[in-house]
């Protein structure tokens, strides 16, 4: 079969002995879920692949899997950006799927229910998405990140110019590929860790699935990478890895706090009190005030407000502390999500307006948004520094 010419969704592999039938699917198709259907129905395979890692597959199956989410844990282990990316990313597919009628995922659902209904077993194929974001995150440098939160928090906007041609172009398309389409023009990482990795993810599990008739339900944005790596030695435990801090990294950590503190003594030495003094003030307001504005714009409680201006001006010199982790549990203790913003979370994040009323995903927001203003500070207050000796 020529797989690079051939625009059918059904492409029939074969590995080590092995009968696969790797079937292309749109994630929001109705089409989809029903060639899903008969295809399992026709081949009665031993294992059925599904395009979902735990946590996904968890969440399709569990509806009140986010009632189990512990907040205050997501912060303290700093995966706050990570949970807020995959819940914006999720608020994507589900509004594209209210846009055609259907639910997010139902055509990996219908191929869970299939599977069950013949006896066959479910196998989970797609690389944990927060390993995704993980090896997305640390490969990316700070300019790229401050784009990549905001080409998110845009998208929104983005759902509702949609029209019906741009509706038939997304169903052939991977819904974390779509949404981050703009800033992965300008960033080849975007495209190597959420598209390339995954395909290569995706080829290594499938073809190692267990039994000897197997049947891989995949986005069709995939297809075609699993065609390209299909034959290719894959390395599972390679691409499930974080890669290591680079050392300009590192350097920028611990560099830039060590850099204000010797410009600070050097102020103190040189110019007297006075200058070191008014570095000192410029330092503390700068951070601060920024941060401050970053909580604000985020809708904090005043007393997480004030405790991100004291704090930021501290953590900025601390690199093992941000003071968005400050503020972020200020605001959980403060305002204490309750059930019924666990219970509506599915809903809120659908619109931006849902993400700052939500107690939970305002947390998020808080953890990010003093965050960025906090960074902010530190490079405003370094020229108004400097400009004092």
């Amino acid at each position: 079969m020529d797989s690079k010419n051939n625009t059918d969704p059904v492409h029939r592999l074969a590995y080590e002995g092995k009968d696969i039938l790797l079937v292309g699917t749109a994630h929001v198709s109705k089409q989809s879920v029903e060639l899903v259907q008969s295809v399992i129905d026709q081949e009665g395979p031993d294992t059925v692949c599904v395009e979902l890692c735990a946590g996904r597959f968890q969440t399709l199956r569990q509806k009140d899997s986010w009632q189990q989410m512990d907040i205050v844990k997501v912060i303290r282990e700093k995966k706050s950006f990570l949970l807020l990316s995959n819940l914006i990313l999720a608020a994507f597919q589900k509004r594209i799927a209210a846009k055609l009628d259907i639910r997010p995922g139902q055509e990996m659902i219908q191929a869970i229910e299939s599977a069950e209904a013949i006896g066959a077993t479910v196998h989970l194929a797609d690389r944990d998405v927060r390993v995704t974001l993980s090896r997305t995150w640390r490969q990316m440098g700070w300019w790229a990140r401050i784009k990549l939160i905001f080409q998110l928090i845009l998208s929104f906007g983005d759902v509702d110019d949609i029209g019906a041609e741009e509706v038939e172009r997304l169903k052939q398309q991977d819904m974390l590929e779509t949404i981050l389409a703009e800033v992965g023009r300008s960033l080849p990482t975007i495209r190597k860790t959420l598209i390339d990795e995954r395909d290569q993810y995706l080829a290594a599990k499938i073809r190692t699935a267990p039994g000897q008739k197997i049947v891989a339900v995949v986005g069709a944005g995939h297809v075609p990478g699993i065609l390209k790596y299909w034959s290719q030695p894959l390395s599972i435990g390679e691409l499930e890895t974080l890669p290591p801090k680079g050392r300009l990294g590192s350097l920028f950590k611990w560099g830039i706090p060590a850099i204000i503190v010797a410009l600070m003594a050097y102020g103190f030495f040189r110019g007297g009190s006075e200058v070191g003094a008014g570095m000192v003030m410029w330092w503390i307001g700068a951070n601060g005030l920024l941060a401050g504005l970053g909580a604000l714009a985020a809708w904090a409680h005043p007393m997480t407000i004030l405790s991100s201006m004291l704090a930021a001006p501290l953590t900025s010199l601390n690199p093992m502390i941000a003071a968005g982790w400050v503020s972020g549990l200020v605001e959980a203790f403060s305002r204490k999500p309750q059930v019924k913003d666990f219970e509506r979370l599915q809903e809120d994040i659908q619109s931006l307006r849902g993400f700052w009323s939500n107690k939970v995903t305002r947390i998020l927001l808080v953890v990010a948004f003093t965050n960025l203003g906090s960074a902010a500070g530190t490079f405003v207050a370094f020229p108004m520094m400097m400009q004092l000796l």
